[in-house]
């Protein structure tokens, strides 16, 4: 199960994780929350490294499945001083009301999340998000430059392997039929990390 693989590497993630946090993600992260307020959802909260660029005044809730990983994020909240309710929760599985949120935050859930699991992931998101809210989306896709994608090839046994995840979920794909519609993609790191933004269908 993907929670054991993340309780397992919880207390060296961000270790693991440092030099694609500073080589690629951090730049990217402000972007993800560039006007957004109210209610927001941080879907996938990990140990916390969306929190120094949260919105100041909006009420944040995040989510993880992983008990390891949520108790590093509770240290690096009470660290910061960041206001945020963190839950132990399976996005699949959401315990919220619908149209909970003014705006979702995904970074790199999909990633994890197997391809019989997006669709069901995706229905929940809707259904949590206010009629006319923001959902934003990161995640990896494949390079199609070839140098590129044969390297991300080469590494994709040991990401499986150290962080249950891949690179080509194509999220897209289920938005359709899970009520959801894409509004934009947008690269923000060469051809390899992309932010959708996507919003529920008007009913």
């Amino acid at each position: 199960m993907k929670q054991k693989v993340y309780n397992r590497i919880a207390r060296l993630y961000d270790i693991l994780d440092l030099p694609f946090e500073y080589g690629r993600y951090k730049p990217l992260r402000g972007m993800l929350f560039e006007g957004l307020s109210g209610t927001l959802l941080d879907a996938g909260v990990g140990t916390g490294r969306n929190f120094p660029f949260y919105p100041e005044g909006s009420k944040i809730t995040g989510i993880d499945f992983s008990t390891a990983m949520l108790k590093r994020a509770k240290q690096r909240r009470d660290k910061l001083g960041t206001a945020v309710d963190l839950l132990e929760m399976d996005v699949m599985e959401m315990d919220f009301a619908d149209d909970s949120f003014d705006g979702i935050i995904s970074t790199f859930l999909f990633c994890v999340l197997d391809a019989d699991n997006q669709q069901p992931a995706l229905e929940e998101l809707r259904r949590v998000c206010v009629p006319g809210g923001t959902i934003r989306i990161l995640e990896y896709a494949i390079s199609e430059k070839p140098f590129q994608r044969f390297i991300m090839r080469l590494w994709a046994p040991w990401v499986r392997f150290a962080y249950g995840a891949a690179c080509d979920r194509n999220t897209e794909q289920n938005l359709d039929a899970a009520g959801l519609e894409l509004v934009e993609i947008r690269y923000l790191y060469k051809d390899i990390i992309k932010l959708l933004l996507v919003k529920p269908k008007s009913a």
